[in-house]
C-alpha cells in the first residue's frame, strides 16, 4: 500500500515535540528523560515525520498494527460507522457489535459462541480472571514470571516482569517459570527436557498452592514482551492436561500473538490445544480504535445464563471499534493476510534473521514464527551474557537514525512488522539491521 508522504505543511517536528513535552505525561517513563520520536503520518509499513524523514515500521507500534497503517478499507468502515452511529451504551443490541462478535467467533475453536468486549487487552485479562473466579468459586491465579498481561489492577500483578513490583495491590496471584531453553531455569539441555521439567515445576506449584484454591492458569500462548518464547512441543498440551486434572480454567492470552501475528488466526492453533477462555485485543482491528475482549467457551458462558456477571465497561463494544474489527477481519480474509504472514515468516524473514545470526556474534539466539520474531543479543555466545542496557539503547537509536523503527526490550530486538510487509520491505529492514549490528561487533567476545 503505497502513499505519498502528506501532512500539514505548516507544522514542524519541533512544534509537535514541544507541544508533547509541555502537556503530555507518558507511560513507563521518567518524564524528564524523554525524547519522543515525532510521527506525522503513515501508510502500510511506513511512517514519516513532519520533516519528511521516512521509517520502516518493524515494531507494528506495540505489536498491534497487524493490517498496517491506514488500511483504506478499515478507515472507510470507521468513517461510515461514524456517520451512522458514533456511540451507544453496551446494554443495547447493536448491529455492528453483533457482526464483530460473529466474525471473531467464526475464527474460534468449536465450543466458543460468546464474546465479551472490552477496551483493550488489560481489561480483557481482568474480566477473564473475574469469570474464572466466579465460575470455579476459587481465588488464585497462576501466571508466568516471564509474561505481560496489562497495566490494570489484577493484570499488572498477573504480569511476571519487574513492572509488577511497584504495583502489587491485587490479591491471589502466584507465579511460575515458563519453559525457555536458552536460559533454562531447570538445567535442561534439550527441548524435551525443558518441557518435562517445566511441567513438573508447574505441577509442584499447583500441588503446593492447593489445587482447590486455584481458579485459573493465565498464559500468553507465546510470551511476547518477555521475548517471544515459543513453547516446546508438548508443553501447552501438558498445561491443558494439568488444568483438566485439577479443575482449573485455562486462559490463553492472545492479545499480542493473535489475529495473524504468528501466521495463524490464533497462535494456539499451532500447538493442538483449546483453552477455556481466550483474551484478545491489538491485532483484532490493529488498534485503529481501542478494543479487546474475551472469547468464552460454552460451558463457562452457560454458567452466566443464571448467575450474575458483575462486570462491565461504558465503551464495551463501541461502534467505531466494532466497525474497525469487522473491516479488519474481512480484509485480512479477503487479502490472504494471515497466510502471507506465515509465508513471510517461513521464507524471507525467518531465513534472513537466521542468516544475520550466522554472521553476527552478538546474536545469541533467533526465535519466532510468522511476523513474530526476536533476536537475543549477547556479549558472549558461550556464557550468554546479555547485552547491557546502555548498548541496547545505542543500537535502538542507530536503527531509528537509519530509518527502522524497532521494538527493543531488555537485550532483545523484536522483529514484529505488520502482517502485510512485503519481501522487498523485509530485505530493506534486514539490510538496516545488518549494517547497524556490524557497528557493534566489538561488543561480542
Amino acid at each position: 500500500m503505497n502513499q505519498a508522504i502528506t501532512h500539514d505543511a505548516g507544522v514542524s517536528n519541533r512544534e509537535v515535540y514541544e507541544l508533547d513535552r509541555q502537556y503530555v505525561f507518558h507511560s513507563w517513563s521518567v518524564q524528564g528523560a524523554l525524547n519522543p520520536l515525532v510521527i506525522a503520518g503513515g501508510a502500510g509499513c511506513k511512517l514519516w515525520d513532519y520533516d519528511g524523514k521516512e521509517y520502516l515500521d518493524f515494531s507494528s507500534q506495540l505489536v498491534n498494527t497487524n493490517i498496517g497503517h491506514q488500511h483504506p478499507k478499515v478507515i472507510a468502515a470507521i468513517q461510515q460507522q461514524a456517520a451512522e452511529l458514533v456511540t451507544i451504551a453496551p446494554a443495547t443490541a447493536n448491529r455492528i457489535r453483533g457482526e464483530a462478535a460473529k466474525r471473531i467467533v467464526a475464527r474460534a475453536p468449536d465450543g466458543f459462541n460468546k464474546v465479551f468486549f472490552t477496551n483493550a487487552g488489560a481489561d480483557a485479562n481482568e474480566n477473564a480472571m473475574r469469570m474464572a473466579r466466579l465460575f470455579t468459586g476459587r481465588d488464585k491465579i497462576l501466571s508466568g514470571y516471564r509474561s505481560y498481561h496489562g497495566n490494570t489492577g489484577s493484570a499488572i500483578v498477573a504480569t511476571g516482569d519487574a513492572r509488577r513490583v511497584p504495583n502489587e495491590y491485587a490479591r491471589g496471584h502466584v507465579h511460575f517459570f515458563h519453559p525457555y531453553l536458552y536460559r533454562s531455569e531447570f538445567s535442561a539441555t534439550t527441548e524435551a527436557e525443558e518441557c518435562e521439567r517445566a511441567l513438573q515445576h508447574l505441577r509442584r506449584i499447583i500441588e503446593c498452592e492447593g489445587p482447590q484454591s486455584i481458579a485459573a492458569i493465565l498464559m500468553e500462548t507465546i510470551p511476547g514482551t518477555a521475548g517471544i518464547l515459543t513453547p516446546p512441543v508438548g508443553y501447552l498440551p501438558g498445561v491443558r492436561a494439568l488444568c483438566d486434572e485439577f479443575g482449573i480454567v485455562l486462559i490463553l492470552d492472545e492479545v499480542m500473538a493473535g489475529f495473524g501475528r504468528t501466521g495463524s488466526w490464533f497462535a494456539f492453533e499451532q500447538f493442538g490445544v483449546v483453552p477455556d477462555l481466550i483474551t484478545f485485543a491489538k491485532g483484532v482491528n490493529s488498534g485503529y480504535v481501542p478494543a479487546g475482549g474475551v472469547l468464552i467457551s460454552d460451558l463457562i458462558a452457560a454458567y452466566f445464563n443464571d448467575h450474575y456477571f458483575p462486570g462491565g465497561l461504558t465503551y464495551s463494544g463501541h461502534p467505531l471499534a466494532m466497525a474497525a474489527i469487522v473491516a479488519t477481519l474481512d480484509a485480512m480474509a479477503e487479502e490472504g493476510i494471515v497466510e502471507h504472514a506465515a509465508a513471510i515468516g517461513h521464507g524471507v524473514l525467518g531465513e534472513g534473521l537466521n542468516a544475520l545470526a550466522a554472521k553476527h556474534a552478538i546474536i545469541g539466539e533467533v526465535r519466532g514464527s510468522g511476523v513474530f520474531w526476536a533476536l537475543e543479543l549477547v556479549t558472549d555466545q558461550v556464557t550468554r551474557q546479555a547485552m547491557p542496557a546502555a548498548v541496547m539503547g545505542e543500537i535502538k537509536n542507530a536503527l531509528i537514525k537509519n530509518g527502522l523503527l524497532p521494538f527493543v526490550a531488555d537485550n532483545r530486538i523484536h522483529i514484529v512488522p505488520p502482517c502485510i510487509i512485503t519481501a522487498e520491505e523485509v530485505k530493506q529492514g534486514l539490510a538496516i539491521l545488518d549494517s547497524v549490528l556490524s557497528l557493534f561487533a566489538g561488543h561480542a567476545a
